[in-house]
């Protein structure tokens, strides 16, 4: 795996943050493969890309088994700031929804950082990610980062 995750909060001691890079896009939270946080104000997750890159999209799977909602009005930013714990960093898109167990990919043109935070604004929220994928750009080659499926695709 590349990259190193963390979060806000780990659900019931068993929903680790490297759960959502581990190339499994299951969204079913029993399947042992979803990062989930305890229902807290503004969670957030992180993966330290190790150096800076250019995100050119990331795709995020849903959880499917229940609590698709969860995931409406997170935020994807991406910098080199862990001020705020990354969330200060630039705002790549404000997540409208996305489908029960579904996959969606955000557009985020080239944004440069080290950092790819996933952030919920509120009181008493969970955040649950079951995968996500982030596409770089390097030396002209668009290379999917902070997964189990780590390589090359153009």
């Amino acid at each position: 795996m590349r990259g190193k995750t963390s979060q806000s909060s780990t659900f019931n001691g068993s929903t680790a943050a490297r759960r959502a890079i581990d190339g499994n896009r299951s969204g079913m939270l029993q399947d042992g493969s979803c990062a989930h946080t305890e229902q807290e104000t503004n969670p957030w997750w992180r993966v330290d890309l190790l150096e800076a890159f250019r995100v050119t999209s990331v795709t995020i799977t849903n959880r499917g088994d229940c609590c698709a909602e969860r995931i409406n009005g997170a935020e994807i930013r991406i910098g080199n700031s862990l001020q705020n714990n990354g969330n200060s960093n630039p705002r790549c898109t404000v997540i409208s929804s996305i489908p029960a167990g579904g996959a969606s990919t955000f557009q985020c043109n080239g944004m440069e950082g080290r950092y790819v935070n996933i952030f919920r604004r509120g009181y008493k929220q969970h955040l649950t990610l079951c995968e996500v994928e982030m596409y770089v750009e390097q030396g002209g080659t668009t290379i999917i980062m902070a997964t189990a499926r780590f390589r090359h695709i153009k």
